[in-house]
């Protein structure tokens, strides 16, 4: 353990020739709200707004000390690219960058503006698998350096450098009683837990519902693939953890484990960005969702880590419409409307002054008695869809939520 504690220290100290330490703030809307004192690990104001760049610097500059001279190449959605990036424009060696086709435009952009000349970007594949087979099928044809978003010992001691400020940085004398992280390869929780191990800090790890791979292999003993990821929370959506990150957190008690729904996460950042003004991706969002799910956090000292900033503005209309559907604020539903005059008065006449129809589709067949309608309700009170289906039901109209099908939703909204 000393040996590894020393070991951050030297990455640390080498870290700070590149960039200075991402502060800890203390935030007062949070410590009110829980009753604690929630300071949160800024990490979305590193250089390259995520912690992404501490695993990719170690391991780089391991790398060099070696001997290397590149390219250096990886697999990345963003954040892990960014960090690659930087760090070998700093230096002055080349990237070769592999990035899904689907990777949002804002991330492309800001990867290739950090890594400048020196970096050279891919898009291949649609999903994450295709595209890191694709770099490390290039690393061997040209036998180049593949750097890990997660999964390398190197990348672990980078992580953990950030433990290493947290407790720097804490007010004198203030312990940390419990430190929450997101979770998606497991880099930055290995990291952490590690670094802090044999200490009195209490450990949560929050994934993405869609996403659970850490919470999977606990479950089962071992490392497993999920079938199916989610890839809402880009950041943390990882259908497998690393095997070097699985070894250091096999000891997690599952119930440590938080699982965070994708549109309570939306919530989460809405409500960030309008009350504190900090913009945030859906897994930088993570550990602050989490805190809700913590039954014994009143009175404790708690640091949330807040991972990353990379979000892309073009998804803000789809985040306030998941978030507004975890409040309740919105429904959409299929209504069965008379084919007779004064039907279409008698369902607006259900609505009152807090609701608001966002959509209207209305496709009148005239073989028919009744014709269907895409109706999509915002209210601004809690429990007035209540009133509005109950409307509904006394005034004979037929209809069907379809809110929560997601397989319909996600086709006609």
């Amino acid at each position: 353990m000393e040996d590894f504690r020393a070991d951050v220290a030297r990455a640390e100290r080498r870290m700070r020739s590149v960039f200075g330490p991402t502060p800890l703030q203390r935030n007062d809307f949070l410590s009110t709200r829980y009753k604690a004192d929630i300071y949160l690990k800024r990490e979305d104001l590193s250089p390259v707004r995520s912690y992404k760049i501490r695993g990719a610097f170690n391991a780089i500059v391991k790398a060099l000390d070696a001997g290397s001279k590149g390219p250096f190449v990886c697999a990345s959605a963003g954040n892990h690219a960014q960090g690659v990036a930087y760090v070998c424009a700093h230096f002055g060696v080349r990237a070769v960058i592999f990035m899904p086709v689907t990777t949002p435009r804002q991330k492309v952009f800001k990867t290739g503006a950090f890594g400048g000349k020196y970096a050279e970007i891919r898009l291949e594949g649609d999903y994450f698998d295709e595209t890191l087979h694709a770099a490390q099928a290039y690393c061997r044809a040209a036998g180049a350096v593949f750097v890990p978003p997660f999964d390398s010992e190197d990348v672990i001691e980078g992580q953990a450098t950030m433990a290493a400020e947290i407790l720097a940085q804490m007010p004198e004398g203030a312990p940390v009683d419990l430190l929450v992280m997101p979770v998606g390869g497991g880099g930055l929780a290995a990291g952490l837990t590690r670094y802090l191990a044999g200490g009195k800090t209490a450990f949560r790890f929050i994934e993405p519902k869609g996403a659970p791979s850490l919470l999977a292999a606990l479950e089962a003993g071992k490392v497993v693939t999920l079938p199916k990821v989610d890839s809402f929370v880009d950041g943390a959506a990882v259908a497998r953890i690393g095997a070097c990150n699985y070894r250091a957190l096999s000891h997690v008690p599952v119930a440590q484990v938080i699982i965070a729904p994708e549109d309570r996460i939306c919530a989460t950042m809405i409500e960030m960005l309008n009350v504190e003004g900090v913009v945030l991706e859906p897994a930088g969002a993570l550990a602050i969702d989490g805190l809700q799910d913590i039954k014994d956090i009143a009175g404790k000292t708690v640091v949330a880590v807040v991972s990353g900033g990379n979000f892309d503005f073009e998804r803000l209309p789809d985040v306030k419409e998941r978030a507004l559907r975890w409040a309740g604020l919105k429904k959409y539903f299929i209504v069965q409307l008379p084919q007779r005059p004064g039907a279409l008065k008698d369902f607006l006449s259900i609505l009152g002054p807090d609701d608001d129809i966002a959509r209207f589709e209305y496709l009148k067949k005239s073989a028919r008695n009744f014709g269907s309608v895409l109706i999509g309700i915002e209210t601004r009170k809690g429990g007035g869809f209540a009133r509005i289906e109950a409307g509904m039901a006394a005034h004979g109209f037929a209809f069907e939520d379809i809110t929560d099908n997601a397989a319909l939703a996600n086709f006609i909204i």
